[in-house]
């Protein structure tokens, strides 16, 4: 660095040396734990400077973890993520939300769709109502949380929740709160065989899930 006492030439002879360290700190007029420092080192390059992990001054580590699982799973563009999060992280910013992508690598969204359009076929077109359900896991210093998105296949509207539980009582609260939001007719859901969404037992003794219910009595 632009202060730095020591070349890297005189690094390379300190470490080099076999005088002790109180003499070369006289030889080079430099303090002994400079000495010290270049004698325990292998390179004569200067380490980083910051800090070693980089974080967000305005997200914490949860909000941050949220956002990356957030944009895995619905691979929606920049502000599309921001107008859904904010309804969960209110201070979420563009440009906040823009240098969290670059941190933890996410790619330009239009390098991961040539991708996919080369390994997949176009899906079909649905008309809008048609909405997808999916759960992450989100895993923060506390523990783990869940992060339920629901996200419209036509016109990728998307809706957002996080929950300490992905409980059958969560998935319930949140196609409530979903039904409730969505400025339109929800005519299909589509979710996994999660024991959240539907009941795995068969027969006539198997009782009606409340998931099932609400989509039925929403029509």
């Amino acid at each position: 660095h632009k202060c730095a006492r020591t070349t890297e030439k005189t690094r390379r002879e300190i470490q080099l040396s076999k005088e002790n360290i109180a003499t070369l700190a006289r030889q080079y007029g430099v303090n002994r734990k400079t000495v010290a420092k270049w004698k325990n080192r292998i390179s004569c390059q200067d380490a980083p400077m910051g800090p070693k992990v980089r974080r967000s001054k305005v997200l914490t580590q949860q909000e941050e973890e949220v956002v990356i699982a957030f944009r895995k799973l619905t691979q929606l563009p920049l502000d599309d993520c921001l107008y859904t999060l904010q309804e969960t992280i209110p201070h979420l910013s563009r440009s906040t939300l823009h240098r969290c992508f670059q941190r933890h690598g996410c790619p330009k969204l239009e390098k991961v769709q040539t991708k996919e359009k080369v390994a997949k076929k176009q899906f079909k077109a649905y008309p809008i109502g048609y909405f997808h359900i999916d759960i992450a896991e989100v895993h923060t210093a506390q523990g783990k949380l869940y992060l339920f998105v629901a996200i419209d296949r036509t016109s990728k509207f998307c809706y957002a929740r996080l929950y300490e539980f992905a409980s059958k009582s969560a998935a319930v609260g949140f196609l409530e709160d979903l039904i409730a939001f969505v400025p339109y007719k929800i005519h299909k859901i589509l979710t996994d065989n999660g024991v959240q969404f539907t009941n795995r037992k068969e027969g006539e003794l198997a009782l009606e899930h409340m998931f099932d219910r609400i989509c039925e009595q929403e029509g």
